[in-house]
């Protein structure tokens, strides 16, 4: 049986309200026996915690960029007194995503700014989005001086890639990995050193090639690891055991139990 840590899913998210338990059954059924849930928004963080409740799962609490329209000054001593009443893994999902039109840089770097500290106060782990923001995101983890997470979905370059390693981020790696197109991603997925490698799926987004324009789901991760496992000349179970280490790491999560 594979040990295998979903560092990134939705599992809170509408696309799964008709059938969350078959999902999770599903997963864990195939080896991953840990799904990480980042929120989104204030609004959202109930449906977050939920998911810890009913299934186990560790919670990142924070902000997600591409909704900046909806998140209110105001909602950060919430999510302050969230995160030290709840205590989760870390702060996420937070970031930059400069690729999405019609959103504010400048209101996105001051929410991202204060989640920083929110993070660097409690000693927490960030979870990353970056699009199109490479370098902006780097230079505002240096600014705070946060030197522990994960780079979510990453898709920058080696140097990009060996600057947040070692600014002390791991990288997640998903679906995109499994296109043939996607060139850039797996050199990087294949090159990079294994102890700054975790697995996720960002379930029900970022599908992999199987399942294109389907729901994404993290019984899907199995698969994604082994096709990670064949790109580095590995056995599945070891890059299974390798990335959930780095997940534990980083996150301070239990070891899997007998």
């Amino acid at each position: 049986m594979l040990d295998l840590i979903d560092t990134h899913c939705h599992l809170d998210a509408p696309e799964f309200d008709a059938d969350r338990d078959a999902v999770v059954a599903r997963a864990r059924d195939g080896g991953v026996h840990t799904l990480v849930v980042p929120a989104i928004s204030l609004d959202t963080i109930p449906a977050t915690l939920a998911m810890r409740q009913r299934y186990g799962c560790p919670v990142a609490l924070g902000f997600h960029p591409i909704y900046e329209r909806s998140h209110r000054d105001a909602h950060l001593p919430a999510l302050q007194a969230l995160i030290e009443a709840e205590r989760p893994v870390a702060v996420g999902e937070i970031g930059l995503d400069f690729f999405v039109p019609g959103l504010d840089a400048n209101r996105q770097t001051e929410l991202f700014a204060a989640q920083l500290k929110l993070a660097r106060d409690f000693d927490l782990p960030v979870l990353l989005h970056i699009r199109k923001s490479q370098d902006q995101v780097l230079k505002q983890l240096r600014r705070f001086g946060i030197r522990r997470g994960i780079a979510h979905a990453f898709n920058g370059s080696p140097q990009q890639a060996d600057a947040y390693i070692a600014q002390g981020m791991k990288l997640g790696f998903g679906g995109n990995l499994t296109f043939e197109r996607a060139l850039n991603i797996r050199r990087l997925a294949t090159n990079l050193p294994l102890d700054s490698i975790v697995l996720e799926t960002d379930a029900p987004d970022i599908s992999p090639e199987w399942a294109y324009q389907q729901r994404n789901e993290p019984a899907y991760l199995p698969c994604i690891a082994g096709l990670l496992a064949e790109l580095r000349g590995m056995d599945p179970a070891s890059l299974a055991q390798a990335t959930s280490k780095n997940a534990r790491a980083v996150l301070d999560l239990p070891a899997m139990k007998d």
